[in-house]
């Protein structure tokens, strides 16, 4: 290797690449910002706008469009009247192009940016340098992500260049780059025109992040891919602070403790079986919250993935390390150096429990949510929404008490998390019991409540959507359940409050359903 053009917008570790690049006695040719860090670095570096005698311009949108800069890039060793054409011009070959894109997605995804910024942000010449030296791999080495840096600086340690196979990886990795970059712009113009969420056609381009060891069972292959321009915390991009490699199953019950979590007031913890809440609780303490949330279902915590909205802390750590408890994962905003210690050292568990540290869950989660079907992709506005609590109607003879709304509100938020037909039943701030996923809404009325057992008198009820009939509500107050929450919309809905009325129950309507299927 002789000779390298970098230009990049993206700068993470180009000084240690560009310095171990000089060291082995390459040349490095580069442009603008580029060009002015390797120099603040101390990294001989020559202008591209020297050595095609042609001046950067237009504020940057004109400097590597030039024969010489291509000619050098797109030239084939292997053929004569390339390398004589390359003479005659006065053209030098470049073995290695170091390329990434203007941050296309980042602009778009800022708060206010406008069409001319974002317009701006298209790179009309890196994706050029990439494809043709993509394209002349047999000659040409190209990275376009720093995470690509230190293979290539290991094989020519090793070879003294870059291999075939290695230049092919790396050509296909790059085409795979500029056609993201592409579906990015296509994209955001495709909404432009549409002027909604849904544009015409969805450009999708993920990123492979892990090949995991199974899928939902043994026989299955399974990998985990990093979605474009993700926002706000999320367990994809979370770190991992303990534990085995993360299984399928895993992410997808951290997915949903994260999401359960991040959506209840106050200090919460959540308990998560197959992607459902067995336990949850919110409280003036992260301790507190953790001790209530296991205690909802002993049983089906055994083997769980726990979920906080707040940092854990010792309290919560002293909690979690009770015998007989067994966790599988935790995610949670961090854990302090206490928690960490004891939760890494304490446990029968200690080494095996994964512990995924996602920041802060200020920033909101995605607006989109995707599911893939056989032949085709459904696309939906997430259920993240906050319900427009002053707009709830007392729909029966009875209100509720003062002390039952914050029940209400409390299952009203659990609810949403759990499998249709859901049923929850709660008090003081606590999941008592959970009906999932049941084909009758009874069946999960009475699935909550013997979840529930004692604890279900007292106990305030959310139903994910309508009663189509009076039966659950009987069951309902034979269990002691005090107040009811549901949105309302059956054609029963007279005989569902009729019965409520008979009963002595306040029921709210809230207008807004919740189906998780």
């Amino acid at each position: 290797m002789r000779r390298a053009l970098i230009s990049v917008s993206d700068k993470r570790g180009l000084s240690g690449l560009a310095r171990a690049l000089a060291d082995a006695g390459v040349e490095i040719f580069s442009t603008g910002g580029t060009a002015r860090q390797l120099r603040d670095d101390g990294v001989p570096v020559r202008e591209v706008s020297d050595y095609t005698g042609f001046p950067e311009m237009m504020d940057g949108r004109l400097k590597t469009l030039h024969p010489k800069v291509f000619g050098g890039i797109l030239g084939r060793r292997d053929r004569e009247d390339d390398l004589a054409s390359m003479s005659e011009q006065g053209i030098l070959p470049f073995d290695l192009v170091v390329v990434n894109l203007y941050p296309f997605e980042a602009t778009i995804r800022r708060e206010g940016v406008t069409i001319e910024e974002a317009i701006e942000q298209i790179d009309i010449g890196g994706p050029s340098l990439v494809r043709a030296a993509a394209k002349n791999h047999a000659h040409v080495a190209v990275a376009t992500h720093p995470d690509q840096y230190a293979a290539i600086l290991e094989e020519l340690a090793r070879c003294g260049g870059i291999t075939a196979a290695m230049r092919r990886r790396l050509a296909g990795q790059a085409f795979a780059h500029t056609a993201a970059y592409d579906r990015a712009i296509a994209g955001y113009f495709a909404q432009l025109e549409a002027g909604e969420l849904f544009p015409e056609v969805i450009h999708v381009s993920w990123r492979r992040k892990a090949v995991l060891r199974y899928g939902e069972n043994p026989h299955q292959s399974a990998a985990l891919y990093e979605a474009p321009g993700a926002c706000g915390a999320n367990v994809v991009a979370s770190q991992q602070l303990n534990g085995k490699d993360l299984s399928y199953n895993n992410l997808v019950d951290l997915d949903s403790a994260l999401a359960i979590a991040r959506s209840l007031p106050g200090a919460a913890a959540v308990v998560v079986k197959h992607t459902n809440p067995c336990g949850a609780a919110s409280a003036d303490t992260l301790a507190v919250a953790a001790q209530r949330a296991l205690d909802g279902d002993p049983a089906s915590a055994f083997g769980s993935v726990l979920g906080f909205n707040r940092v854990v802390d010792e309290a919560t750590a002293d909690v979690l390390s009770a015998p007989g408890l067994f966790v599988e994962a935790i995610v949670a905003p961090g854990f302090d150096a206490k928690a960490l210690e004891i939760l890494t050292t304490r446990p029968k568990w200690k080494a095996n429990v994964r512990l995924m540290q996602v920041g802060s869950l200020d920033a909101a989660p995605s607006t989109l949510h995707y599911r893939i079907l056989d032949g085709g992709l459904l696309a939906q506005v997430a259920d993240v929404l906050a319900d427009d609590v002053p707009s709830w109607r007392i729909v029966t003879k009875t209100s509720p008490a003062d002390h039952q709304w914050d029940d209400l509100r409390f299952a009203w938020t659990v609810v949403r998390h759990v499998k249709s037909n859901a049923i929850v039943l709660c008090k003081e701030g606590m999941l008592c019991g959970a009906g999932a996923g049941q084909m009758s809404r009874v069946d999960s009325v009475e699935i909550a409540i013997r979840k529930a057992g004692n604890r279900a008198r007292g106990c305030v009820l959310a139903s994910d959507a309508f009663f189509p009939f009076p039966d659950s509500i009987h069951k309902a107050s034979e269990a002691g359940i005090t107040a009811l929450v549901q949105p309302g919309g059956s054609r029963r809905d007279q005989e569902v409050i009729d019965a409520c009325d008979h009963w002595g129950l306040p029921m709210i309507f809230t207008d807004r359903r919740h189906f998780k299927h």
